[in-house]
């Protein structure tokens, strides 16, 4: 029996010298057309494949973000520096949007690239597909309604929505695109995008216990859209920069993971949430529920307290152990009261606090009753400071 070669049976160790690109060999750049790199690459389709396979679109039309906030800029600039204009363009949005869509919509009003209609919702929180539709013009290039509202948790009707664009758009024969931010929905709402009928769809990792630093841009075949950042040709040439690879295949590792457990989690959270909401009626009738009590997220509750800061409320349960928020996390800091509250209720005065409680996979019952009881307690020792 003939004896084996060692020197060719052995596998031959790599020999990385690619650092400048990236410099670990066991993350290697994906756009390397190295052995290594290559394999970076597949796992980075393979991860766009699952997102594609999940949301029922083609790969090529995922695009990986560094978050929601940049996919729903790339959405807005993107679409407004791509399509030619003869006039104004004009965009459509409502006024309880995230931060990352109504600051780009004033920015582009104040630089005078855009002309934007913010449709009021209604009382409870949720826009009248009717509005939306009056709100359309010649020059409308592009209607932006958030899936779910990230602060109260009404669920918008993105499919009736999507039908009065298609409508306009037929009978005028012209091309007003649709966006959507999904980033709070995507937990536990339907997303197959031809159900929904969207052009273009934003969420990111972090609400999905993914990872943070991703997100996702779905971008429906031929929609236009120009990059907003420039300097290399990775993702279809709408995101320049190297991949991040493991944060793609995490995103897409947590989506998979949420789809396989949703339907149970959003029968068990919705217990939770209309417990908390049936215990806070009962037990603190000072208290004023905000949005929808039905149509509305399952993880979701959204409350005003009057006469009492929500910073100070925040704070009081943080000293007893519970995390709550007072709204977006991106604008807790500016010191002013929730659009979204002053939206759905315009008398809402500066001190009129709000709080929101976003349930989760490891909330429990006993969590609930221990809010609720610290809640008491706050209320109580804050009843002597404001009447």
């Amino acid at each position: 029996m003939p004896k084996s070669n060692n020197k060719t049976s052995k596998t031959k160790a790599k020999i990385y010298l690619d650092h400048a690109s990236s410099a670990s060999s066991s993350s290697a750049n994906p756009s390397a057309i190295h052995e290594l790199g290559i394999k970076e690459k597949k796992k980075l389709e393979d991860a766009r494949a699952t997102i594609a396979h999940i949301l029922d679109v083609r790969s090529s039309e995922i695009i990986f973000t560094s978050g929601a906030t940049e996919a729903n800029n790339l959405a807005i600039l993107g679409l407004l520096a791509k399509l030619p204009h003869a006039t104004l363009p004009h965009i459509v949005t409502t006024n309880i949007e995230h931060a990352s869509v109504l600051e780009v919509c004033k920015h582009l009003e104040v630089m005078r690239k855009a002309e934007v209609t913010y449709v009021e919702v209604e009382t409870n929180g949720i826009v009248d597909p009717r509005k939306i539709k009056k709100a359309l013009k010649q020059n409308t290039i592009l209607v932006s309604v958030m899936y779910a509202n990230n602060e109260i948790g009404t669920i918008q009707p993105i499919p009736e929505i999507a039908k009065e664009i298609r409508h306009f758009n037929k009978i005028n024969s012209t091309t007003v695109y649709f966006h959507t931010d999904a980033t709070q929905a995507i937990n536990y709402l339907p997303v197959r995008i031809p159900a929904l009928g969207v052009d273009l769809l934003a969420f990111n990792g972090a609400k999905i216990y993914g990872p943070k630093g991703m997100g996702v841009l779905y971008i429906k075949s031929n929609t236009p859209i120009a990059p907003i950042m420039f300097g290399g040709s990775q993702e279809m040439g709408l995101r320049p920069g190297t991949e991040n690879v493991l944060g793609s295949v995490e995103i897409a590792k947590a989506l998979e993971v949420v789809e396989k457990i949703k339907n149970k989690d959003n029968k068990r959270l919705t217990s939770l949430r209309n417990y908390f909401l049936t215990k806070l009626k009962k037990n603190f009738p000072v208290v004023l529920i905000n949005g929808d009590v039905l149509n509305r997220l399952p993880n979701n509750i959204n409350i005003t307290i009057p006469q009492i800061p929500s910073d100070l409320l925040v704070i009081e349960l943080s000293a007893r152990g519970v995390m709550a928020s007072t709204k977006s996390a991106c604008k807790s800091g500016d010191g002013k009261a929730s659009h979204v509250i002053k939206a759905i209720n315009p008398d809402t005065k500066e001190e009129d606090g709000s709080l929101r409680f976003s349930l989760g996979r490891n909330t429990n019952k006993k969590e609930i009753d221990y809010t609720l009881k610290s809640l008491a307690q706050i209320l109580q020792k804050l009843s002597h400071w404001y009447k």
